[in-house]
């Protein structure tokens, strides 16, 4: 009862109540929506249907009502590698984990069962974003000083309830996505050190969030825009030379470009693998992009295949799919734009602490939230612009400005406003998850 009471005694216990509470609904959601929907093409995800063992009639079930749309995709590609060229549009750093977990438990002698890549695929979902909760805590923490407890809570609560819903619990690459990014931009806060000197340590964390922004990449390609916060800091350590080159300064530079190195391999390796199989014996079957100046398998698909270009979506039959994504897309502007406004010095009212929200806010970390604004902006305009838009309630989940918008709209008594967005959140989730569940758009 206490962590319903009193939630900030055990903050973490009682995300973790909140978690399971609502997995279970969503759970619930998906397991009672009617029907197979319109395609059944979920019934075929594993080529070697009949070949294993069959897992229990009731996980089976789940499983064909959480490996909807996309996720059928993930699930064939960790079963069977990619085979059409259509395919490279889904992280090649997903499909791969799945694989390497199947096959360790191939290799440490468990026996195969049909449908394992999609329960495994939804076994990570759910851990990834299970483990993306305490560290989106502590990532706030490292950024609102005080009071940083109670926004913590909260921002880490709003994003277990995100408007993603059911797309964190099935197959998709979004969770992981999340957690990657989150642990990403708690190292990279930790790297600069508050006001203090900078050590090797420091920037040992720096190097170290470039890697994880890089496998976050290979996940989603929109993790690549995790890498402004390296490149801002790369330039604002270049900026300092001008005062004299110093031996940390030098040192930081090198970690900085190092971790930009690895954002862009994430973005880059997958399509190096692609190339290698299409491109690699010339010949009169080469396909058409392995002859442009930047031979990108990902930008080619997504145009070729999925209809993804400028204004390529804007006609008026995705209308309806502009209006659900709407809301979404309000909530990342303001916040984006509160955020880019955001003073470390400004008053904020707190009943319970004499200090303020912005005040207990450090001036380097506010090049983090301000960054991190930038990335938001920069996903909407590429979302809304090139991509389906209807995906920007699932891939915003990687992003913490937002949330911190909402938790500190809440703290300066704006109950009006967070109430009629956590409401959207809750009533989308819903909504979705039995759409989802039945095969049915938006997706």
């Amino acid at each position: 009862m206490q962590v319903w009471t009193r939630p900030l005694d055990c903050p973490i216990r009682s995300l973790v109540v909140l978690f399971a509470a609502w997995k279970l609904l969503l759970l619930l959601i998906a397991v009672l929506s009617p029907g197979s929907g319109y395609d059944t093409s979920a019934s075929l995800f594993s080529p070697r249907a009949a070949e294993g063992r069959q897992l229990p009639p009731p996980i089976q079930y789940i499983l064909g009502k959480l490996t909807r749309w996309d996720a059928i995709y993930f699930v064939k590609v960790a079963d069977r590698g990619y085979v059409f060229e259509q395919e490279w549009a889904f992280g090649w750093g997903f499909t791969s984990l799945i694989s390497l977990c199947a096959a360790a438990l191939e290799k440490a002698g468990a026996p195969h069962y049909d449908d394992l890549e999609g329960l495994i695929a939804v076994v990570i979902a759910h851990t990834a974003h299970l483990l993306s909760v305490p560290v989106l805590f502590r990532l706030t923490s490292a950024v609102f000083a005080e009071p940083s407890a109670w926004l913590a809570f909260t921002a880490a609560s709003l994003h277990i309830i995100s408007p993603a819903g059911l797309f964190l619990s099935a197959p998709y690459a979004e969770s992981s996505c999340a957690l990657l990014s989150f642990v990403g931009c708690l190292l990279f806060t930790k790297s600069l050190g508050g006001n203090g000197p900078a050590t090797a340590s420091h920037d040992v964390l720096v190097l170290l969030s470039g890697v994880f922004f890089g496998i976050a990449t290979t996940f989603r390609s929109n993790g690549i825009l995790n890498g402004l916060l390296l490149l801002e800091e790369a330039l604002r350590t270049l900026w300092s030379l001008k005062h004299g080159v110093r031996v940390s300064s030098f040192r930081r530079l090198i970690a900085t470009g190092l971790g930009g190195l690895c954002v862009a391999v994430g973005f880059l390796l997958p399509q190096y693998i692609a190339y290698t199989e299409y491109c690699g014996n010339s010949g009169i079957n080469t396909r058409i992009w392995c002859k442009r100046t930047l031979p990108s398998i990902y930008t080619f698909v997504q145009d070729h295949y999925w209809q993804c270009g400028l204004f390529r979506y804007w006609t008026l039959s995705n209308l309806p799919l502009f209006l659900l994504a709407t809301p979404m897309f309000a909530i990342l502007v303001i916040s984006g734009l509160w955020a880019l406004k955001f003073l470390p010095y400004e008053s904020v009212q707190n009943p319970n602490n004499s200090k303020d929200v912005h005040k207990s806010t450090q001036g380097p970390v506010l090049q983090v939230i301000r960054n991190l604004a930038v990335s938001q902006l920069m996903l909407v305009l590429l979302t809304s612009t090139t991509a389906h838009v209807q995906i920007i309630t699932r891939i915003s989940s990687a992003y913490p400005v937002w949330l911190w918008y909402i938790a500190i709209s809440c703290r300066e008594g704006k109950a009006l406003l967070v109430g009629r967005i956590v409401k959207f959140m809750v009533v989308y989730s819903v909504i979705q998850g039995g759409l989802f569940a039945s095969f049915l758009p938006p997706a």
